[in-house]
């Protein structure tokens, strides 16, 4: 066992205590299936019609998701098992993100600025001072429009859109990318399964709080399926000029909001008057 996997089951002894493990019912897993084998709805083209708003009631259903294969020398401890609540929110969502071994890996010259930089992240993180946080960090969408030529994300917590084109066309030359935030999106489908396209990145935003940078030739990979009443969103992140290999984050299940009528509340606007009052280095 290496000295980082001691690491973690040293952290994993300490928090015990305080922990509980929430086993997945047999009842919970058989209503999980039920609703996902309800019929998935299709557009005039015969491909999975996303349109919806993805933010319904997930309840036990994230742990029902097909299990990983387990690995005998890492200890595993759900720290959200207490109806799915953090109780002490920043610094346990910050726990539980770091004890997650799915990590971007770094070639062996960027080990040392990815380490300052996550002692740093209070100052150098772009999320904490309210930049976007770019891609794959912002995750899933929470509402779809699908058109015939191009599919529109929304998201929340800060709002903001995405335009996805479908119309066939390539992506720019690299000489007109001008390197945005958010990248240039084409999506295509691959069978049932959209996919997302997106290059031409700055190279500003992280990919996650551990100091996570990336370069401008960042390129990512989104693939949406639905079933039934769910939206399963998985991303692939590559970076030839930072990354060792691909990073392949893990899927995220979204729940159909079953109101027809369902709109997106408007989200707080970003403010950060806390950084200048903090005494220590702990961040979100």
């Amino acid at each position: 066992m290496n000295g980082r996997l001691i690491s973690y089951g040293i952290t994993a002894a300490a928090a015990i205590s305080l922990l509980c493990l929430a086993p997945v019912s047999a009842n919970a897993q058989m209503g999980q299936r039920g609703e996902d084998s309800a019929m998935t709805p299709r557009t005039a083209d015969g491909h999975p019609n996303l349109t919806g708003v993805w933010n319904g009631p997930m309840g036990m259903a994230a742990a029902a998701a097909p299990a990983e294969p387990e690995d005998k020398s890492v200890i595993k401890v759900a720290l959200n098992a207490r109806g799915g609540s953090l109780s002490n929110f920043e610094r346990d969502n910050s726990l539980v993100r770091r004890m997650d071994l799915n990590k971007p890996e770094y070639k062996p010259q960027y080990w040392s600025l990815v380490q300052s930089l996550d002692q740093q992240g209070n100052d150098a993180d772009p999320e904490y001072t309210c930049m976007p946080d770019g891609l794959p960090r912002k995750g899933a969408p929470v509402k779809i429009i699908q058109e015939a030529k191009e599919t529109i994300f929304f998201y929340q917590n800060p709002d903001m859109f995405r335009i996805i084109p479908t119309d066939g066309r390539a992506h720019s030359p690299d000489d007109k990318l001008e390197g945005t935030w958010y990248g240039e999106s084409i999506g295509h489908w691959e069978g049932d399964t959209f996919v997302v396209d997106t290059v031409g990145f700055n190279n500003t935003s992280w990919l996650g709080i551990a100091g996570w940078i990336h370069g401008d030739n960042l390129h990512v990979i989104e693939k949406l399926t639905r079933q039934g009443n769910q939206l399963t969103w998985q991303a692939t992140a590559e970076d030839p000029d930072y990354f060792l290999r691909p990073w392949v984050l893990k899927p995220v299940n979204r729940k159909l909001n079953p109101d027809a009528g369902a709109i997106l509340d408007e989200s707080l606007p970003c403010s950060e008057r806390d950084q200048a009052h903090l005494v220590t280095h702990e961040h979100h």
